[in-house]
């Protein structure tokens, strides 16, 4: 069973945009720890993916060990740690997953 994180401020956005329907849309996010290759991947920055996940209009983007999604297997991937990081509507998709491609690289680069 992988292991799933929400950010402090995409919790708060949630809940903000989604109210009382916030209760389904984190049962979906939470959906990846028994099933933790369910998402679209959108982009790699070295080893790590971003991937997405639908939600009515509303894209999730979250973050996680490339590698290991590939190629393990489900109950292999208790160590998995995935990460939601953002969401958009579908007007605002380009821009948010360019923003977060760039901030991977930039991180990315500083490590070595």
């Amino acid at each position: 069973m992988a292991r799933v994180i929400i950010t402090h401020e995409l919790e708060q956005e949630i809940d903000k945009q989604f109210k009382e329907d916030s209760v389904n849309v984190f049962k979906l996010l939470l959906t990846l720890e028994n099933n933790p290759k369910k998402g679209k991947a959108l982009s790699h920055v070295e080893s790590i993916v971003l991937k997405e996940l639908k939600y009515k209009s509303y894209r999730f983007y979250f973050i996680t060990n490339g590698y290991k999604v590939k190629f393990l297997e489900p109950e292999q991937l208790k160590d998995l740690l995935i990460k939601f990081i953002r969401m958009s509507d579908k007007d605002t998709q380009n821009k948010v997953i360019s923003e977060i491609k760039a901030l991977l690289r930039k991180l990315t680069d500083q490590e070595f």
